[in-house]
């Protein structure tokens, strides 16, 4: 495989990628059409996905293929529970309900940590990468929409304080998935997993934008 897997891995997922990026639910959440309580359930279901993602990652710390990725600066679910906190207040818990799909991607989660690796490499992918670069237009949109303090409470999963030179970080994450420890032929597994992970986050998007529709 003479292309770098980094660069594999991202121009095959490009379609699912700008699919799940331009959904209507986002779309709308971004243009500041939904208030605030729309940005606050899709809060919840990204703590059930963080949940599933990081409650595996203990397991996965020595194993050759996921090993390498997991690293706790990245770790999101203590953030999540802190905007929760203050999206919802204090019993935030007795609330939060997941989305149907948001059960189906959070199980795949836990299920490739339990039993593939590699396949909970490419979740890893998708999501942590994706909160690095595009998570941080989401944080800038939120604070001046709803008024939220400038990397404050009700934005904090998307600030990565230990994280002290974004772009640096990424690069040597693109270098991890590029000496990944897997043949080409579950590479190629990889890449059609990392699409199902965009697939899975687009229809969390079309269910809340079922939730939240403009034209309801």
């Amino acid at each position: 495989m003479d292309t770098p897997f980094s660069t594999l891995i991202r121009t095959a997922s490009h379609e699912q990628h700008t699919e799940a990026e331009t959904s209507s639910f986002m779309g709308d959440l971004l243009g500041g059409r939904l208030g605030v309580d729309a940005y606050a359930r899709y809060t919840e279901q990204l703590w059930f996905v963080y949940q599933a993602l990081e409650a595996g990652a203990e397991t996965l710390r020595d194993d050759p293929v996921a090993g390498p990725f997991i690293q706790t600066e990245l770790f999101r679910t203590a953030a999540l529970e802190q905007d929760l906190a203050h999206l919802r207040g204090p019993d935030w818990r007795a609330g939060v309900s997941p989305l149907p799909a948001t059960v189906a991607y959070a199980e795949r989660v836990a299920e490739c940590a339990r039993d593939w690796p590699a396949g909970y490499v490419a979740h890893h992918y998708t999501r942590y990468l994706g909160d690095l670069s595009g998570g941080q237009i989401i944080r800038d949109k939120a604070e001046r929409t709803w008024g939220f303090a400038r990397k404050g409470d009700g934005v904090r999963f998307y600030v990565f304080d230990e994280i002290t030179n974004p772009a640096a970080f990424k690069r040597a994450y693109r270098e991890l998935l590029d000496g990944v420890n897997a043949d080409d032929l579950e590479k190629q597994r990889i890449v059609d997993e990392c699409k199902r992970a965009f697939a899975f986050n687009s229809a969390v998007f079309h269910q809340l934008g079922g939730e939240f529709s403009l034209s309801a």
